[in-house]
């Protein structure tokens, strides 16, 4: 496997550029996720490391080779596609077996190749079959099979799950984060899909129009986010962003109420100052009998079992979302008090920026 190096890639069609100055290091075996909102540069940026798209600017290095002027064809890259892109008159032998040939590779090592392959995504019964006669989760396998045969350097996915329902995408999610366990390879995956990405990735890379936002740790994303892009991106339901003002004292004022809510640590900020206040829905707890909160009516409740989901408004501000372990009583109508837990507030600047202690 390898590791790869991008330095300042840009990527402009005639005037418009669409990824600026992307610097970024992937570690041998990593599992590295780009995630984004559609049109954000993701697939773009995939397919310059994968050779399909040229840089306008910068260089790509993998494992101390720069082949940023190289073809897709001498970097040592497989990639899996969004479509699965079998060929429907190919047994899923061939499918696998068939790059192997062209590599002019013996017949016994393309047999022992494709039989691995196949073990590991338990396609051994249905290598005589043709696509047509498989599921979709199945047709996804042997995509990947096809790329795995080829002993790649580097695995590429842009977005393979996208084409599967929502039971096979949770299937095929665990099967390839079990693959990667098992192989150890370097792989960049692309999704829409925070979820995904936060349950596959040792590294997540958010972007936006083209600007890396943020790398780290699915956890570290969540937790510590630098600002209220990555914030709202992150996390599902997203986190609750208030409008709000420095009060001073380690307070800010909420709402159109200007509800006091206390941020457990002093800032910086003149009194008055515009900012935003971030809280996740499980961080919210509802006040007891006589205790003071932020007031919210409840427009509509979810009812999962195990958990439940307050969906409600408040004067001055947006939607607000509550989660709640096991189930509730209360319904649409319902007048409740939030409070929210200190140690778990986020606080952002006019600017966007996250306002932290380490981040002075």
């Amino acid at each position: 496997m390898a590791e790869l190096t991008l330095s300042g890639i840009t990527k402009s069609f005639g005037a418009t550029t669409v990824i600026h100055a992307v610097d970024l290091h992937v570690a041998d075996g990593e599992f590295v996720v780009f995630v984004g909102p559609s049109g954000c540069g993701k697939s773009t940026l995939l397919r310059i490391i994968a050779g399909l798209e040229e840089v306008t600017t910068g260089s790509i290095v993998i494992d101390g080779a720069d082949v940023t002027g190289r073809p897709a064809s001498e970097r040592g890259l497989a990639m899996v596609f969004q479509s699965y892109a079998l060929y429907p008159h190919m047994s899923v032998y061939k499918n696998m077996a068939f790059a192997l040939e062209n590599m002019g590779l013996k017949a016994p090592e393309i047999d022992a190749r494709v039989r691995r392959a196949a073990t590991m995504l338990r396609l051994t019964d249905y290598l005589e079959r043709k696509p047509k006669a498989l599921s979709g989760g199945q047709r996804q396998r042997v995509a990947i099979g096809r790329a795995i045969v080829r002993d790649p350097k580097i695995f590429l996915f842009d977005e393979p799950l996208s084409n599967l329902d929502a039971e096979l995408r949770v299937a095929t999610r665990k099967e390839l984060a079990g693959l990667h366990a098992e192989l150890g390879g370097t792989m960049i995956y692309v999704t829409h899909d925070q979820v995904e990405a936060m349950t596959l990735a040792d590294r997540i890379v958010v972007l936006q129009s083209g600007r890396i936002e943020q790398i780290g740790t699915p956890l570290e994303l969540y937790n510590r986010p630098d600002n209220l892009f990555v914030a709202g991106f992150i996390g599902s339901p997203r986190m609750n962003l208030l409008p709000a003002r420095a009060a001073g004292q380690g307070t800010v004022a909420v709402g159109e109420t200007g509800q006091v809510v206390e941020l457990g640590r002093e800032t910086a900020l003149a009194a008055g100052a515009s900012v935003t206040l971030g809280i996740r829905p499980e961080h919210i707890a509802l006040a007891g009998e006589g205790e003071a909160g932020l007031a919210m009516t409840v427009d509509l409740v979810e009812r999962l079992g195990g958990e439940s989901y307050l969906y409600g408004s408040a004067p001055g501000l947006p939607q607000i979302t509550v989660r709640l372990d096991g189930q509730t009583s209360h319904g649409r109508g319902d007048h409740v008090a939030l409070r929210f837990q200190p140690a778990h507030l986020h606080l952002f600047d006019a600017a966007g920026k996250a306002l932290r202690p380490d981040r002075a």
